[in-house]
């Protein structure tokens, strides 16, 4: 652990402090060392979740911590990490692999790819005031976590993108890092329609922003009633943060456009599995059809080859054989997976093969909100 903490120190500048806090949050059987001569070279954090697509939890694999000795770096160190760790997430079942990337290339060489971004919203917090009160609020206590979770499970699995929380993710929204974070909640007759954990941020001239680990509303008035109580912090605050996506529907209730949307980072996937990716995922209802694929993945002989891909009441399945029509590398199945990038994207670049009707089958079969992520891992 203490070479650990060393490699963390030099890959991302993390003080001691940081150090300890992560490691206190870290479950150790989730780390992955790689040892060369004895000492340890790189190291991982593999995080088993879920992710929704199309209203379905999709088992998977979430990549943090990567980091290697400076002596070691350059000796393709980083690329034996991650061969083993794909490999291993595939034993375990997992369908798909997803990581925030320092750096692309070395993740691209392992078969993951773009698949969605973080966004950052920022509110002025004076357009928040929005005279909303009826419903109570209150501090959340830790009685109140099996409802909130559940609270947020409700909005998430209609999220393209959004984790499936594991304890380890529910730790990063209540136990951030660096920073003290309070919760509190919105009650209405069916119990627990809303809530929001925030920290509060000292700015120069005792002024402060509210940065959100997470803000969730199941119903307009409780979406109110949380815009309304973050606008009480005026007097004193200058703007709200939050991460999601670009949709976000809490923008939909302010009066102007006194706020802000880019792209934080963008998150990649891959593939693992090629049949469980594609049935495990849910599908539009009412939509039916097949796409014929042709895959090459270097890494996993069983991902080689033609599928047939069948929908139907919003179920897919997935069988050998096939034409063959639209072809391409594990890579690029990730972002048409999630929605990121259409068919017709990608072969206008290049990263797909196929005709005409084989795309317009893609577009309909995989079209959706764009893949967004709130948590970071």
């Amino acid at each position: 652990m203490s070479a650990v903490a060393d490699i963390l120190m030099h890959a991302y500048a993390m003080t001691p402090a940081d150090c300890l806090a992560w490691r206190q949050r870290l479950d150790a059987r989730d780390l992955r060392l790689l040892r060369d001569g004895g000492k340890v070279a790189g190291t991982l954090v593999s995080i088993r979740k879920g992710q929704w697509f199309g209203g379905r939890s999709v088992p998977v694999v979430g990549v943090g911590g990567v980091g290697v000795s400076p002596l070691h770096r350059g000796q393709g160190t980083a690329t034996r990490l991650m061969t083993r760790l794909v490999q291993e997430a595939r034993e375990s079942g997992a369908a798909l692999s997803i990581l925030y990337p320092a750096t692309q290339p070395l993740y691209r060489r392992a078969g993951y790819e773009q698949a969605g971004a973080r966004y950052e919203t920022r509110v002025q917090m004076s357009a928040l005031e929005m005279g909303e009160r009826t419903l109570s609020l209150r501090a959340i206590e830790s009685r109140d976590e099996a409802a909130i979770a559940a609270c947020y499970t409700s909005v998430a699995r209609f999220r393209q993108g959004w984790l499936d929380r594991s304890e380890f993710s529910w730790g990063r929204v209540r136990n951030p890092r660096s920073e003290p974070v309070h919760g509190y909640l919105v009650e209405g007759s069916a119990g627990v329609e809303g809530y929001v954990y925030l920290a509060r941020r000292p700015l120069k001239d005792l002024k402060q922003e509210l940065a959100l680990t997470d803000i969730v509303a199941t119903t307009p008035a409780a979406a109110r009633r949380l815009l309304r109580f973050l606008g009480d912090h005026h007097s004193l605050g200058t703007e709200v943060v939050w991460y999601g996506g670009p949709d976000d529907p809490f923008l939909l209730l302010l009066r102007e456009q006194s706020y802000s949307v880019k792209v934080y980072m963008h998150w990649m996937v891959r593939v693992l599995d090629v049949v469980s990716a594609l049935e495990a995922r849910g599908w539009t209802p009412g939509l039916s059809g097949s796409l014929h694929l042709e895959v090459t993945d270097e890494l996993f002989p069983e991902n080689q080859g033609r599928f047939v891909l069948e929908v139907a009441d919003g179920v897919g399945r997935v069988k050998r054989g096939g034409e063959g029509r639209l072809r391409l590398d594990i890579r690029q199945l990730g972002p048409l997976y999630t929605g990121f990038q259409s068919a017709a994207s990608l072969r206008s670049v290049g990263l797909v093969e196929a005709d005409d009707a084989s795309v317009q089958a893609a577009m309909a079969l995989f079209s959706g909100p764009q893949p967004s992520l709130r948590d970071m891992f």
